[in-house]
């Protein structure tokens, strides 16, 4: 408590804030601290979990309590005075301030006292690494409760700068520079595979031009997973490079609808084998065949100070057992015509 007292007071002394009371609360510090860092009130707005119009009133009323504006609202966007450069460093430290107080603080929800970890994560990392990490955690589970979240890379960064998630759960290659304030442990790593119909055996094809009409066409129509620009550009290179007569049917931001209109004939698509680990995607009606591109790497993502406090370093440690001992799914070798092409690292 003398720790978060000494902190509080080297906010600058703005008028207004040295009087904190009931003006100037943790959730205003929140609302600022979102829009600052998004730059947007949309995007701020789904970070904390409130609609708009709450969020420009808790942004509002701490103005109105520092005595200044943070934020000059110009058409479509909004830009920072120098008042908020002189707020946002203090807040900050006020807020991880907070949080660690309440990561050392157990839960009283249910029976007894219970430690929360929030954890957030690419889908099929939660499905099929997470459950097999939190079987092998030492705690018992009646002392743990559990707030996990599935979201594409940019949204799990973001519940980690907004404290909402302990652990972040990506592909290392989807971050932005922003995530090299957190720590990063090595998970497993998973190829990327060509999941096809069964129907469709590529195993012997060494020219696609062979290939009947129906199945020519069908290898041709591809359903793209999107995640991000720099993912989307080097799945679309494989395509040009592989299938030069590729068309997109569809873009989708999860892997299960592509995997299930792959399965029902629609196309094909490009997945990572973890998927399809043991708890996974349902493997059948499928055929997966090597693709040459460099494997995904999935890391643990947190602030450093986490991995020596219980729970949570307890859980990046059970998460590193379990991504040691995952097993892929069989996988089919590249078909020839893949095979000889150089494909793009």
């Amino acid at each position: 408590m003398k720790e978060l007292g000494f902190i509080a007071s080297e906010i600058p002394k703005v008028r207004g804030l040295e009087s904190v009371g009931n003006e100037v609360s943790i959730r205003r510090l929140q609302a600022f601290w979102a829009v600052a860092h998004t730059g947007s009130m949309t995007r701020a707005a789904k970070m904390m979990g409130v609609s708009q119009p709450g969020l420009s009133q808790q942004l509002a009323a701490f103005e109105a309590a520092i005595g200044g504006r943070l934020f000059d609202r110009r058409a479509g966007h909004l830009e920072l005075t120098e008042l908020r450069s002189a707020v946002l460093g203090r807040a900050e430290q006020v807020l991880r301030s907070v949080q660690e107080l309440e990561d050392v603080l157990p839960s009283t929800q249910g029976v007894g006292l219970r430690r929360s970890l929030r954890i957030s994560g690419a889908g099929s990392v939660m499905r099929t690494l997470l459950p097999k990490a939190i079987q092998r955690l030492e705690i018992p589970l009646d002392q743990l409760d559990f707030d996990l979240h599935e979201g594409a890379p940019g949204e799990v960064l973001e519940t980690l700068y907004a404290r909402r998630a302990n652990i972040g759960l990506v592909a290392a290659g989807s971050l932005p520079e922003a995530a090299m304030s957190f720590r990063q442990v090595p998970l497993p790593s998973d190829p990327y595979v060509l999941a096809v119909p069964s129907r469709l055996d590529l195993s012997r094809c060494a020219r696609i031009e062979d290939l009947s009409a129906s199945d020519h066409a069908l290898l041709n129509t591809t359903l793209q997973f999107v995640f991000g620009s720099q993912h989307s550009r080097r799945v679309q290179d494989w395509y040009d490079q592989v299938l030069p007569a590729n068309r997109g049917l569809a873009r989708l931001r999860n892997f299960e609808t592509m995997i299930e209109m792959t399965r029902a004939g629609f196309g094909v698509c490009l997945v990572p084998a973890l998927s399809f680990a043991e708890g996974g995607l349902r493997t059948e009606g499928l055929r997966h065949y090597h693709t040459g591109l460099e494997a995904r790497r999935i890391v643990a993502l947190f602030p450093s100070q986490y991995q020596s406090v219980a729970p949570y370093g307890a859980m990046i440690a059970a998460l590193v057992a379990a991504g040691a001992d995952m097993v892929l799914p069989a996988t089919e070798a590249a078909p020839p015509f893949i095979a000889c092409c150089q494909i793009p690292a």
